[in-house]
């Protein structure tokens, strides 16, 4: 049986030996309320490590990496809402490519799961949504930020030193009202079953592809967008 008609087998019904949803919902709420990420708004003026070019045509991270904010001015725009153009800012990702959105896949007594990390963000509504596996930026995964390492990261960086196989591997387009020209990688990769794979904290757990897509359609709101579309290529 190739993957793709598995994929739909598998969106049948509920397989899982490892927890049904409402233990999913449980550990989902746990983890949201674990939290102490607090978000206070700022003027731009004071972000640390961000500043304006002398033209303020710009705002920028010290780095050079991440993403700036630049003004563009839009026209030829007769077939939209607005005719006659208008400017706007936009997030522009610096190289274009955003980053890996990647999931682990991976089977427990022949049963496939997905390896999904309940991740604090502190623009995500709710604060902690359901997301891939890595949910990481080029610029987070080469540490510009000075910060910790990726977890799993190595598995899609380096997948040929680990015992797994590539499924997908795709460049996928990201929103592009707000965002100038961008795009991000989706990555699913399946690991040896007969290998062990260590869950390292209790930010990540192991799904079945029914239960991703149940949340989807009725718990979307905790579902992070990097998810939806990381299951939107199988």
């Amino acid at each position: 049986v190739d993957k793709f008609s598995e994929f739909k087998f598998e969106s049948l019904k509920d397989f899982s030996k490892l927890g049904n949803i409402e233990s999913v919902l449980n550990w989902y709420e746990e983890r949201k309320n674990n939290s102490n990420m607090l978000t206070t708004e700022i003027p731009l003026t004071e972000c640390k490590n961000w500043n304006f070019t002398k033209d303020f045509s710009e705002f920028y991270h010290v780095s050079g990496e991440f993403y700036k904010i630049n003004g563009i001015r839009v026209s030829g725009t007769s077939k939209r809402e607005v005719t006659d153009g208008w400017d706007q800012p936009f997030i522009t990702q610096i190289g274009y490519d955003g980053g890996i959105l990647g999931l682990i896949r991976k089977r427990f007594d022949s049963i496939p799961y997905y390896l999904v990390e309940a991740k604090e963000e502190p623009g995500n509504y709710n604060k902690v949504q359901i997301s891939t596996t890595i949910q990481a930026t080029f610029s987070n995964l080469k540490r510009a930020h000075k910060g910790n390492k990726t977890p799993y990261s190595n598995y899609f960086l380096n997948y040929k030193d680990y015992p797994v196989e590539i499924i997908l591997n795709q460049w996928m387009s990201e929103d592009g009202g707000r965002l100038f020209n961008k795009r991000n990688k989706i990555m699913l990769i399946e690991h040896d079953e007969a290998t062990d794979l260590e869950v390292i904290s209790l930010n990540y757990k192991w799904l079945s592809l029914f239960q991703i897509k149940y949340l989807i359609t009725e718990h979307n709101s905790i579902v992070a967008p990097h998810l939806r579309s990381a299951i939107s290529g199988l």
